[in-house]
């Protein structure tokens, strides 16, 4: 079984169900990647997998332990740490403020794992005594991403991390996760930039009414021509 799993989903907000049977799943130091159009559930199953979405039917695994009834803070302190697309830093605090608040479930010393991320994102070495209000898009996604990493989580969930920012930086920040998985971190991502993000998954779930349509891994749903040309907006 993978490190983290979330089988059978079934769940909504109250009325009809958002999720209808879906399965997802990653292993340390791989990228899964949940595409679909829109309305199709994908931001709602990565809810649901951080303990956000009451679930009546389906189960959470992580590393064999069932936390379907485990609430988000349970969850974090089990090694999951969230991205969530907006509104993912204090813009009155500075950069390295912010990462500070990233570690305050920690009890030992945190000055290595600042040292990795200033590693891995050089701009927020250089602006760490910045307010993050005063960063550009790409900057503050980086500080978001370094803030989850300051919990030295296992898990990395990623809503929308691109959105709003230009190519260039969709790029960087794109190499930036195939380098955190890398280090041996489990990553699930929601990405609207399908194509950019199973260029880099280990394996793709698209999603259509809350349902598993197509699942395989990055390269080969780039290259299936009914998902390219129903999902990714290509000609088959």
């Amino acid at each position: 079984m993978s490190y983290l799993r979330a089988e059978n989903l079934i769940g909504g907000y109250g009325g009809a169900p958002i999720l209808n049977g879906c399965t997802i799943e990653v292993d340390r130091g791989r990228i899964a990647v949940i595409v679909g159009p829109n309305g199709a559930g994908k931001s709602t199953a990565m809810k649901a997998v951080l303990g956000l979405l009451r679930l009546t039917t389906g189960r959470v695994m992580l590393d064999g332990r069932d936390i379907t009834t485990l609430p988000p803070q349970v969850r974090i302190r089990a090694g999951m740490a969230f991205v969530p697309q907006t509104e993912n830093v204090f813009p009155t605090l500075t950069v390295f403020e912010n990462l500070q608040m990233g570690a305050l479930l920690r009890r030992d010393a945190i000055v290595e794992t600042l040292d990795e991320i200033f590693a891995l994102f050089p701009i927020l070495a250089d602006k760490r005594h910045q307010p993050a209000g005063q960063l550009s898009g790409g900057q503050r996604q980086q500080l978001a991403v370094g803030r989850a990493l300051m919990t030295r989580p296992s898990v990395l969930l990623l809503d929308e991390p691109t959105a709003g920012v230009s190519p260039n930086v969709m790029d960087e920040l794109f190499d930036k996760i195939t380098r955190i998985a890398a280090q041996g971190l489990a990553v699930l991502m929601v990405e609207q930039n399908a194509a950019g993000a199973l260029e880099i998954a280990d394996t793709g779930f698209v999603l259509v009414q809350g349902a598993n349509r197509f699942t395989g891994t990055g390269r080969d749903l780039l290259a299936d021509p009914e998902t390219r040309r129903s999902f990714l907006g290509a000609r088959a």
